[in-house]
C-alpha cells in the first residue's frame, strides 16, 4: 500500500524504520508536529519522526493543525491507501480522516478498551497492572474508540519506568503495525469493535500528578515515581524547594530498625537516605536539586546538610 505515515516522539521512530524496510508498502510522507524550541537555547528542532524522515528522503509534512486546507490538498495529492499514526499528537478532524481508502489506523501503547488516552503506559503502570500490550486500531472521531485489528501483550516487571516499557513497547509495536498493514491488504484482518466493558482513561500526566505524597503506602510512592520516569518527573519539596526523584525509589519493607519513621521523614546515613512513606519506609537511589544535575542521594544529603528527622513535602 502507499502509506502516509503520522509521529512525532522517539518512540514513533520504531514503527517508521519497519514500514520503511518493508518490501510490502511506500511511505510517501510523513505527518509530524511543527518544529518545537528545545534545549537552554530555545531553538527550533524537528520531532524524532521528522529527523527519521528526513534522513530516509521521505516528504515531511508538518501543518499546525490537521484540518488546514493547505494540508488536506497535499495529503489527497498523495493519495494514500492508509494512513499509519504512532503517537502524532494532535486530534485528526473527520474531512481529514475521510481521505485515505482504508482509513488511518493507530498503534496505541495499552490493551483496548483499558487506558485509552495520552498516557497509557504511565497509567498501567501508577495502578499497579502486572500485564499491558499495545493495540491498532481504525481511527474514528471519538477518543481511542474505533475497531480493533490487533494486539501484543507486554509483561511489566517489578523495576520497569514507563521509559523502559514504553521502549519495549515501541519495539514490539512497530512489528504489530507493519503486521496490521500486511493484513489489511492481503483483507486477511478486520477490525472488530471493542468491548464496552472495561473501558478506562489515561489523560496526560501532569507535574501535579508526579508530586509523591509521603503519606501513601510505600508501593504507591514507588509505582507513581516508575510511572512519572523519565516524563514527567516525579518530584517532592525539600526545605521549600522542589526536588526530582529522576530514578526509581528501593522498597525497604525489611530494614525493622526505620519502622518509625513518619511520611516524609529523613533517615540519613553515609551511604543511604531512606524516607518514610504510609505504610514501610522507601529508599532515595538518585535524586536532583532546583538548578543542578542529578546525583546520588547520598551524595545529596551531605552537599545539602540534609540530616535525620528532616521532611520532604509540605
Amino acid at each position: 500500500m502507499r502509506l502516509v505515515f503520522a509521529g512525532t516522539p522517539e518512540v514513533a521512530v520504531p514503527a517508521l524504520d519497519a514500514l520503511i524496510e518493508s518490501d510490502r508498502h511506500e511511505v510517501a510522507a510523513v505527518v509530524t508536529r511543527p518544529d518545537a524550541p528545545a534545549g537552554r537555547g530555545r531553538r527550533l528542532v524537528a520531532s524524532p519522526v521528522a529527523q527519521r524522515a528526513e534522513e530516509a528522503g521521505i516528504e515531511v509534512l508538518k501543518p499546525s493543525r490537521p484540518g488546514e486546507a493547505d494540508f488536506l490538498a497535499r495529503l489527497r495529492e498523495i493519495a494514500p491507501d492508509c494512513c499509519p499514526v504512532v503517537a502524532y499528537g494532535a486530534l485528526l478532524p473527520r474531512v481529514a480522516l475521510d481521505v485515505p481508502a482504508r482509513g488511518w489506523v493507530n498503534l496505541h501503547f495499552s490493551l483496548l478498551p483499558a487506558w485509552r488516552g495520552a498516557a497509557p503506559v504511565q497509567h498501567a503502570l501508577m495502578s499497579g497492572e502486572d500485564v499491558t500490550g499495545a493495540s491498532t486500531f481504525l481511527i474514528e472521531e471519538g477518543l481511542d474508540s474505533g475497531p480493533v485489528y490487533g494486539f501484543l501483550t507486554e509483561q511489566i516487571l517489578p523495576e520497569d519506568t514507563s521509559g523502559d516499557l514504553l521502549a519495549r513497547l515501541s519495539r514490539s509495536g512497530a512489528r504489530l503495525l507493519a503486521a496490521t498493514m500486511d493484513g489489511i491488504e492481503d483483507g486477511t484482518i478486520h477490525a472488530k469493535p471493542q468491548p464496552a466493558e472495561g473501558i478506562s482513561l489515561a489523560p496526560k500526566i501532569t507535574v501535579e500528578d508526579a508530586r509523591v505524597n509521603w503519606a501513601e503506602p510505600a508501593l504507591r510512592v514507588d509505582r507513581v515515581v516508575r510511572g512519572c520516569t523519565p516524563a514527567p518527573g516525579a518530584w517532592t519539596l525539600f526545605r521549600g524547594e522542589r526536588l526530582k526523584l529522576p530514578a526509581p525509589v528501593a522498597l525497604a519493607a525489611d530494614r525493622p530498625d526505620l519502622a518509625g519513621l513518619a511520611p516524609g521523614e529523613l533517615a540519613v546515613a553515609k551511604n543511604s537516605v531512606h524516607v518514610g512513606t504510609g505504610s514501610h519506609p522507601v529508599e532515595l537511589t538518585e535524586v536532583q536539586p532546583q538548578g543542578k544535575k542529578r546525583m546520588r542521594a547520598a551524595d545529596w544529603a551531605r552537599g545539602a546538610r540534609a540530616a535525620s528527622g528532616d521532611r520532604l513535602g509540605d
